[in-house]
């Protein structure tokens, strides 16, 4: 008898502990649950969101606008995640877009071929002749630049054109100034190569077609540049030799006694900036 006594009395004392634990936990759950507020359905214009599936897909939505049949209806401007990613497209592919269809490819050869002439490799470095490349290249294509921004890029921001409309608008600057500086033979060149009828007009002519023989005219330009700038530093170079030879120092490196002279020759007549303005001037 008291042996159950004992038990009755444990159970109660237990019951008794573990009474209000229970009830604050069912309490709280309660609450918890009543106070979930269902999400309100995403905007159409909303930011991109990631939702979770039930079987543990990921799916990404993003924010394209209201598109129609030939992309954004006129008098709408695109959505911010449309210009994002235009805008990292064109930087993904501004390397190419900057040495295939701009004044680059010229610049830097001729450059680089005055380098060599004067007989130093590394002086001025890759890095100081690929700025400079640029920034005369920029000067060169700014006019262009900006007539593609006045009618493509500004009216697509505005919503006043759709994305084809301003894609259209932004290649035909482009391509009238690659057109410009384009030889004919290269260009039927690349007509015959590519198999392609030859357009009415030389407007109609596809960026595939005109793009290698731009390249092509700009490397040819640019080679024919670098041998008038070659010519006088030969000159020096045959001097300093006969000279040598006829002292009888026929084991003193040439190089070591025409450098200085051709460094001072190119001092005297300030070759960079003469080079940098028959650049631009080229193209103007």
């Amino acid at each position: 008898m008291r042996s159950n006594g004992r038990r009755f009395w444990r159970w109660a004392l237990l019951g008794a502990l573990l009474g209000p634990v229970l009830w604050f936990v069912l309490a709280g759950a309660t609450s918890a649950g009543a106070q979930v507020v269902p999400a309100p359905p995403p905007s159409p214009l909303s930011a991109p969101t990631t939702t979770i599936p039930g079987d543990g897909r990921v799916s990404l939505d993003l924010d394209l606008g209201s598109l129609g049949e030939d992309g954004l209806t006129p008098g709408e401007k695109p959505s911010k995640s449309i210009v994002i990613l235009v805008g990292l497209t064109v930087l993904a592919i501004a390397p190419s877009l900057v040495v295939l269809m701009t004044s680059f490819t010229r610049m830097v050869v001729v450059l680089g071929l005055a380098r060599n002439a004067i007989g130093m490799q590394t002086v001025p470095p890759n890095q100081v002749l690929t700025g400079l490349a640029i920034f005369l290249s920029l000067f060169v294509m700014a006019p262009t630049l900006k007539q593609i921004n006045d009618t493509a890029w500004q009216p697509y921001q505005r919503g006043e054109i759709t994305q084809s409309q301003a894609l259209s608008a932004a290649e035909k600057p482009i391509k009238t100034w690659m057109l410009k500086n384009t030889r004919t033979d290269e260009l039927g060149l690349m007509l015959d190569l590519s198999k392609s009828e030859r357009p009415e007009t030389p407007e109609q002519t596809s960026l595939m077609v005109l793009i290698p023989a731009f390249v092509l005219s700009e490397l040819k330009t640019a080679f024919i540049i670098g041998v008038m700038i070659l010519l006088p530093f030969l000159v020096i170079d045959l001097v300093v030799s006969s000279g040598l030879m006829s002292l009888g120092m026929m084991m003193l490196p040439p190089v070591f006694v025409s450098l200085p002279f051709k460094l001072l020759l190119f001092v005297m007549v300030d070759g960079w900036s003469m080079i940098a303005r028959a650049l631009v001037a080229n193209y103007h």
